[in-house]
Order: structure tokens, then sequence, then C-alpha cells
């Protein structure tokens, strides 16, 4: 995902690099260790000096925001990724596993992201949309090979893996969390065509 500097120019190859191995090495500290985490420990991680994190990411929130944006796209387009290399209803089970790390991301990053998100409404909605059609192309490929039911809502869908999450949602419930998404996946493809 290419970036530009303040002046709207790309990013040199490794500027890129550095900007989106900040972006990876912040969400998994932000899952870890909340909004708190350091951006010392950051910079040092991503193998950067902390003036070159400051430089890409004056402030925490901007740090934030950049994440929530980058994880949210990423996941969005690891569907079509998946579904290229693995039968759908596979690629479906393995994207909902993914989405559930990116809810602990998301859960991290909480208080300074409200910030952000309070501020930017459409930011939300966008991203909720991003979220629910890469979803939904996962429900119509599985259903189209008759490995979920069909009329299944994306939506639906989403709010039970938020719900989830929220049973299960730390990094010390992952076997809790995984028997969870067994019984989503069982329910969805209950009376598919198999």
């Amino acid at each position: 995902m290419a970036s530009s500097d303040g002046a709207g120019r790309s990013l040199r190859a490794d500027a890129q690099a550095n900007h989106d191995r900040l972006l990876e090495v912040a969400a998994k500290a932000f899952a870890e260790d909340g909004a708190d985490a350091s951006l010392k420990a950051i910079a040092k991680e991503a193998g950067v000096g902390i003036g070159t994190l400051y430089r890409r990411f004056p402030t925490r929130e901007i740090l934030v925001e950049a994440t929530y944006r980058s994880e949210s796209a990423r996941l969005c387009a690891s569907a079509g990724d998946l579904l290229r290399h693995m039968p759908a209803v596979d690629a479906l089970r393995v994207w909902m596993e993914r989405f559930l790390g990116y809810l602990a991301t998301k859960r991290g990053m909480a208080e300074s992201l409200r910030a952000v998100l309070t501020n930017d409404d459409d930011l939300r909605l966008k991203t909720r949309g991003m979220l629910i059609d890469a979803l939904g192309l996962l429900l119509r490929e599985s259903e189209e090979q008759g490995t979920v039911r069909g009329g299944l809502d994306p939506a639906d869908v989403v709010m039970a893996l938020g719900g989830i999450a929220l049973i299960a949602g730390d990094q010390d419930q992952r076997d809790l969390a995984g028997r969870l998404l067994d019984l989503l996946m069982a329910g969805l493809t209950a009376g598919s065509v198999q």
C-alpha cells in the first residue's frame, strides 16, 4: 500500500518499507500492550530510529489512525488473496481468525481510536462497509461452491464475530476462540449442498 509524504509525493522504496514495517510492528504492539505501547520499542522493533517514527507519525494518534487504516485494508484485501489459494470455505475460516486478530489490535488502540473515529464518522462507516464487503465475497464464493448455506447476511456474521471477540478476544483464550469459530462455521455450513 503506497503512501505519500505530507506534500502528496510518493515515498521512496526504502521509506515505504520503513513506513509499512512501522505499521506492522505498531499493530502487534497495540494488540499486545494497548494504546500505551512504547513508541521507542515500536521504532526499535521496526529497525528504525525514533526520529523516523516521528517524521512519519508526529503523534501517537496519527500512528493509531494509520495503523487502523492499514490493518483494515490488509484484512479486507486478504479475502481475495485467500480465495486464490484455497477453497472458499477454508478461506472463510482463515479470514475469520484474522478478523479476530484485527479486533484484538483495534481493542488495544481503543482509547486513541475512539477519538479518531468520533471525529471521522466517514472512516468508521467506510471501514465497516469494507469489512462487510470482504466477508460478503467469502460467503458468496462459499455459497457458490456449495459449502455454506445460502442467504447469509455478512453484516450478521460480522456481528457474530464481534461477539466471539468480546467473549474470547484475549491472547490466552485462543483455544476458546477457535472452538467458538468452529461453532459459527457449523452454523454457516448447516444445510449447505456439499
